[in-house]
């Protein structure tokens, strides 16, 4: 079946169309020209001679490059066309456009190519808030050029589109044509960006926004060898999306980062770029190091209720649109996030074992002592203890600050919303093995072992209170989170299995929650369920209560590989990797929670982001948990333990402060 959208994107431009490659038809409020989180054209849709053409096929050629066959209608299936149009586009800081129209007749003919043209210039929100608009446009038509200009206050964005030979009205270019029998006319329109501080050059095809090529991208990471066809394509399209989600932050000049996900989050996030980066590091730990760079040059250092800022927090999201522009939304940059300044710390000393950077850890130091900061002293809100969240801004601000930050997604098993303020179980783990690391960073880098032996005897006090507080005897599992009024919520969620990941979970608790996250109410087939089966709130289409989200099974996976569960490791990678196959190898952000016994196929979700930087990286965890990659001192030890079905699998060329190493398993 073919897909209903044809998504490219490079960095902070992307493009969503229809299978013409029109953008705007029929009120598609997803489709469209995006840079730096506005909609620079909103209409964008091709006519011969007024009419609409149909679609013989369409497809993306790369990340940045897709192609649309058209032909034109003929009313009648005893009539064969005789004019077919290709459109062949490309973007990157602009957008390109080629059209080729051939005429297969015997006879010549004149005709008129037209292109509609307009752009609203919203808001990424707006458009998800079907807000109005408040500036000013207007626009300036020349001889081969239109220029769509909007303007608020000191707020400006502008799309210049040029068409030599065409014919420009206010919302539309025209090129008269004349061809000959099987003649075929060419032209180029071209559409330029720009802001009131940036005007940047759109690139021409296989001149990426990027110091690394694709070629160069792809042939820096680790090389596969596998006997599986399907985990070959699925670790190629990842690395592919990596590579075109990657944007260069102003912060850190001449690096990039992952963007979280097309078309809604292309911009920083503070968790999704930093699980990101843990799942990319035996591949592409440059990732990594501008990540905990450009969140470190973001870090909040004051109060601001407006954007959920205290000192030491890490960002939850930085935005470049108008709405931020005016305070009008807090992303600018909003700290809306519980679990990103603890996940900054794991990170930090995951990226210095696997690179051997000492000097990153020493220049983020201060960052790094601020964030502890924060978890000791401004993350407990009721100094229980335990992080947990409750927004100081009532009117926009994030009412969970979770991962699963939707509305409805720390509830009972009823479906009762629990009170603020909320501390969620895996949060606690996040912050217990930051303790951990901070502590081996503090005594092996910084010269503070006094603050190393606080650390771990914080940490194993957390952990001693967290089984007390959280752990369920009757269940067998932990609670979901911690209410306000200090009630354990026994909603059994995919969160369990973070506490793996993270450490934190006694032995003697393993084998209860391996039970459950293997168990039939919370494994779907496909993957760990965010929310169990069987219980009242449980419904596989919400988004994160029931539904399937790649990079939660692939930190559980991880989290199995940690206690030595390599088994149910395997069979959770085996699963998602199954899956990968029917989303044309490109694993999307979440699909549906079905069974598996009861489907055979995975049902996509409807507005799952794809690509998404965390479920394209899922494949690389996957790996690394399969193949037991661990970094140990100046060396990378090795442990496969490798499903029957994919058979043979190496990856060569492992980078780390090893230098490049391989790591090889013969199960066959």
């Amino acid at each position: 079946m073919q897909p209903r959208r044809i998504n490219i994107l490079e960095g902070s431009t992307f493009v969503v169309s229809d299978l013409r490659g029109d953008i705007g038809l029929r009120d598609d409020g997803m489709s469209g020209l995006f840079y730096r989180d506005m909609r620079h054209l909103s209409r964008w849709q091709i006519r011969l001679n007024g009419r609409e053409l149909d679609v013989l096929s369409a497809a993306t050629l790369d990340y940045d490059e897709a192609v649309f066959f058209l032909i034109e209608p003929t009313g009648t299936i005893y009539r064969n066309p005789t004019l077919s149009l290709t459109r062949r586009r490309h973007v990157g800081d602009g957008m390109q456009e080629t059209l080729e129209l051939t005429n297969h007749g015997t006879r010549p003919i004149q005709l008129e190519v037209s292109l509609l043209f307009g752009a609203d210039f919203a808001d990424i929100f707006e458009i998800k808030g079907k807000l109005a608009k408040t500036g000013q446009f207007s626009r300036r038509v020349d001889s081969d050029r239109a220029c769509l200009m909007y303007r608020h206050a000191d707020f400006y964005r502008e799309t210049l589109i040029r068409a030599p030979g065409a014919f420009f009205t206010d919302e539309s270019l025209t090129f008269r044509v004349s061809l000959a029998p099987n003649q075929t006319w060419q032209s180029e329109i071209e559409v330029s960006l720009a802001t009131q501080t940036h005007r940047p050059v759109p690139r021409r095809s296989h001149q990426p926004n990027m110091d690394d090529s694709i070629d160069e991208w792809l042939e820096e990471a680790p090389t596969l060898e596998t006997d599986s066809d399907d985990l070959r394509r699925t670790y190629k399209r990842s690395l592919v999306d990596l590579a075109a989600l990657r944007f260069y932050p102003e912060t850190v000049p001449d690096a990039s980062l992952p963007a979280a996900g097309l078309p809604w989050f292309m911009a920083l996030f503070g968790r999704d770029s930093l699980i990101t980066s843990y799942q990319t590091l035996p591949f592409a730990p440059e990732l990594c190091r501008t990540t905990l760079h450009a969140l470190a040059n973001q870090q909040a250092t004051e109060f601001d209720d407006f954007r959920d800022a205290e000192p030491g927090k890490i960002l939850h999201e930085l935005r470049h649109g108008e709405l931020t522009h005016f305070g009008k939304w807090p992303q600018s940059p909003y700290y809306g996030s519980c679990d990103a300044t603890p996940l900054f710390l794991v990170v930090l000393d995951e990226y210095e074992r696997w690179t051997g950077d000492v000097d990153t850890v020493r220049k983020l130091e201060p960052q790094a002592r601020a964030a502890l900061r924060w978890i000791e002293e401004y993350g407990d809100t009721n100094h229980d203890g335990y992080l947990d969240y409750d927004t100081r801004n009532p009117d926009s601000g994030l009412v969970n600050q979770c991962w699963k930050d939707s509305w409805n997604s720390i509830v009972w098993p009823d479906g009762r919303l629990t009170s603020l303020p909320r501390a969620t179980c895996e949060i606690q783990g996040y912050a217990y093995d930051a303790r951990m690391r901070t502590a081996r960073l503090a005594r092996e880098i910084w010269n503070d072992p006094t603050l190393a032996d606080r650390l771990e005897r914080d940490a194993a006090a957390l952990r001693d209170r967290f089984v007390a507080d959280f752990w369920l005897p009757d269940r067998g599992f932990y609670a979901l989170a911690l209410d306000g009024e200090k009630q354990p919520v026994p909603t059994l969620t995919s969160n369990i299995g973070h506490l793996l990941w993270s450490g934190i979970v006694p032995d003697e608790h393993v084998d209860q929650l391996v039970n459950h996250l293997l168990g039939p109410w919370l494994f779907s087939g496909w993957g760990v369920r965010t929310l169990a089966a069987g219980q009242g709130v449980y419904n596989p289409l919400e988004y994160h209560n029931g539904t399937v989200w790649p990079h939660d099974t692939a930190i559980i996976a991880a989290g199995l590989a940690r206690y030595g569960r390599r088994i149910e490791a395997g069979r959770l990678s085996t699963a998602i990797l199954d899956a990968s196959r029917h989303f044309d190898y490109r694993l999307p952000e979440v699909f549906v929670g079905y069974d598996r016994k009861s489907t055979e196929v995975p049902v996509a979700y409807p507005s799952a982001c794809s690509p998404q930087a965390w479920a394209a990286a899922t494949p690389l965890l996957l790996l690394r948990a399969l193949l037991g990659l661990e970094p140990d001192g100046d060396h990378l030890r090795v442990d496969p333990v490798v499903p029957d079905g994919i058979g043979r699998l190496a990856l060569r060329g492992i980078p780390g402060r090893w230098e490049r190493t391989d790591a090889v398993s013969w199960n066959t």
